[in-house]
């Protein structure tokens, strides 16, 4: 399940900086919000899976209460998620 959590952290990652730093100024500096809506969704997605395996996964990795909201945290900050991959998961 570890090796799962790596792969979603990793591509929730990406989407969220494709989302935060490509597609957002694309939809405000030139009106085109179709890469907003072709990201958001893969996003939003990756984002709950993210949540749901980390939850599931925090028996597994020992983690106690802070790290398990360090971790979730992690999530809704840009490179969060890689920073959970070389803290906790390798």
């Amino acid at each position: 399940m570890k090796s799962i959590f790596r792969i979603v952290s990793l591509l929730e990652g990406v989407s969220y900086l494709l989302l935060l730093f490509i597609a957002t100024p694309i939809k405000h500096f030139q009106g085109d919000a179709s890469y907003v809506k072709m990201l958001g969704m893969p996003h939003g997605i990756l984002f709950m899976l993210y949540v749901v395996i980390a939850i599931v996964i925090k028996k597994e990795m020992n983690w106690d209460n802070k790290t398990l909201a360090i971790v979730l945290v992690a999530s809704i900050l840009p490179f969060g998620t890689f920073y959970i991959d070389k803290k906790y998961l390798r």
